[in-house]
């Protein structure tokens, strides 16, 4: 099994504990005045959703995960859990809210995702960076108000909800940052050619 050492550790790695794959969501160098070099890491159980705080020394090793990922495509909902299928052989998966976790308000049915792999069981998924939807509902713009600074609340499609300028109008089509779920910009219409 490859191994990590201490100076390759950084915000997204995949690693395993005791049998569990784990994903570093922060990590911070410190070096105190005497001895070694401390890496303090937080990470999240890629099964269980938890998140734990490690401490290791320059020079340690931890495993690499097993963990892999493949394209699957979002199919619908069924009840509480989702519908993916994988896209060379079609095989469907179910994941649960918590494998989802807030991805799930940026779900749009037909979206390519990739779903993340353990022994060959999906345990979660990761959005495209950005993702296009359309405005549900906002408020409509105060006449004279142009400052390019000021926002408001607009709820998507998918049923999520972010600030996005002043101007924008309830049908107008937006990039969203699915890591962020910031606005990026407003954007065309995907499905006209």
């Amino acid at each position: 099994m490859p191994t990590y050492s201490t100076n390759e550790f950084r915000k997204g790695l995949k690693i395993q504990i005791d049998g569990i794959p784990f994903q570093m969501i922060e990590m911070n160098f410190r070096k105190p005045g005497k001895g070694n070099a401390l890496y303090e890491c937080k990470l999240k159980n890629l099964i269980r959703g938890t998140v734990t705080d490690k401490t290791y020394r320059a020079g340690q090793t931890v495993e690499a995960a097993d963990v892999s990922e493949f394209t699957a495509q979002f199919l619908y909902k069924q009840g509480e859990n989702y519908v993916f299928m994988k896209s060379d052989d079609y095989e469907q998966y179910e994941l649960t809210p918590d494998q989802i976790g807030d991805e799930a308000k940026f779900l749009k049915e037909g979206m390519d995702c990739q779903l993340l792999a353990f022994n060959d069981n999906p345990i979660g998924v990761t959005l495209p960076n950005h993702v296009i939807l359309q405005v549900q509902y906002c408020e409509p713009a105060a006449k004279g108000n142009t400052a390019t600074n000021v926002s408001k609340p607009v709820t998507l499609e998918t049923g999520a909800e972010i600030l996005a300028p002043a101007f924008i109008n309830i049908g107008d089509w937006l990039r969203v940052d699915t890591r962020t779920g910031s606005y990026i910009e407003r954007s065309k219409d995907p499905n006209e050619a």
